[in-house]
């Protein structure tokens, strides 16, 4: 964290218990790893739903140390919605639940007393939203909603919540800056944590609770979703198989690497806001507050051509795609750039991981994942 930051930091390490929701999820293994290497407490949460095959996801907990079998055990929160635990790695303990479920995160937040909270479970995919609207606004509002008050209740000192460059939507001005408006969202999914965004600012506000929005743009990295394009790209080429290129490829697209994802959530973790210093609600913009809450971009900065992407993959696996060029999708958004100046200025972060080294990692972990 770089002189001249406004935020306390939370008590040492050793002391801290964290919550990660959507522990199974590819951003939450990789930061559950990444905070118990640091020392941390973690309890990971997550409904191991079937958006994508839930294979995947019991694959990245064994990572964690946690079998699937541990799952089918009885649950030991008092019969108020958890199904089953395994508890896995030292400091870690995983619980089957649902953030949409009450009750069950009532029980959870009682008995660990969390020092911190890391909400990252969320119905992700912008297209998905076209689909089935009514899975985004029970896990991205009243879900979140969820954990906002049991954050509140029980005394949480900082929750930091994955927020999205989609909230940028249709606005036309890069790089992205949080101070940039977010008024017009180009799908449910981007609304929905735009959303989000407001509800923290509320309770922050009203209640105090030390609120930071960390806003992803276009993560990937080993163990990703299967629905996000490296995953779809990789596997049509090494298959033979015809690739889908929106918009003829001329879209751009700050993708990020999950370990630059990681080390900026590490940074962000233990040090909650504090209202800003002589805020005036007439000058100030939207991202800081009088209230102890904060957003940040978190990307690499940097913006790649759709074609170039795929030709990077091309390069690491030897062959090329075959390509089929389609028009822009409802929802997608031509480009997104992330300005992440106040998040290197507060936190020091700074990216660190090229697209071609990054591509590389996950091509090495995709043929070794699927035997390819």
């Amino acid at each position: 964290m770089r002189e001249g930051t406004v935020h306390p930091t939370i008590e040492a390490v050793q002391d801290t218990r964290v919550l990660v929701t959507g522990a199974a999820g590819f951003i939450g293994m990789h930061l559950c790893l990444r905070l118990l290497r640091d020392g941390y407490t973690v309890v990971g949460i997550d409904n191991l739903n079937h958006y994508y095959e839930v294979s995947l996801k019991l694959d990245r907990l064994r990572q964690l140390g946690v079998e699937p079998e541990s799952l089918s055990e009885a649950g030991n929160l008092d019969g108020a919605g958890e199904r089953g635990t395994g508890r896995g790695m030292q400091r870690f303990t995983f619980y089957q639940v649902d953030i949409s479920d009450r009750a069950a995160l009532e029980a959870l937040f009682a008995r660990w007393q969390f020092t911190a909270v890391v909400n990252l479970a969320a119905q992700a995919g912008v297209r998905y939203s076209l689909q089935n609207p009514a899975a985004y606004v029970e896990s991205n509002v009243s879900g979140f909603l969820n954990i906002l008050e049991c954050c509140r209740t029980h005394g949480v000192r900082h929750l930091v919540y994955a927020s999205s460059s989609s909230v940028y939507g249709l606005n036309a001005k890069t790089p992205y800056s949080e101070a940039d408006g977010i008024a017009h969202p180009a799908s449910l999914y981007a609304a929905t944590k735009k959303g989000g965004e407001l509800m923290a600012h509320v309770y922050s506000h009203l209640y105090g609770l030390a609120t930071t929005g960390l806003r992803f743009f276009t993560v990937y990295g080993p163990w990703g979703r299967p629905d996000m394009s490296p995953h779809l790209f990789v596997g049509a080429v090494l298959r033979g198989e015809t690739i889908r290129v929106f918009n003829g490829g001329d879209m751009l697209r700050d993708f990020t690497y999950v370990d630059d994802i990681v080390e900026g959530v590490a940074r962000v973790l233990p040090c909650p806001p504090e209202p800003q210093p002589g805020w005036d609600a007439c000058l100030a913009d939207a991202a800081t507050s009088s209230a102890p809450y904060r957003v940040y971009n978190i990307g690499n900065g940097a913006p790649v051509r759709l074609l170039d992407f795929i030709e990077a993959i091309e390069d690491r696996l030897g062959c090329q795609a075959l390509r089929e060029y389609l028009p822009m999708q409802p929802g997608d958004v031509y480009q997104t750039w992330a300005d992440c100046s106040r998040l290197q200025h507060d936190f020091g972060y700074s990216p660190t991981t090229s697209l071609r080294e990054g591509i590389a990692h996950f091509v090495d972990w995709y043929r070794d994942y699927y035997g390819i």
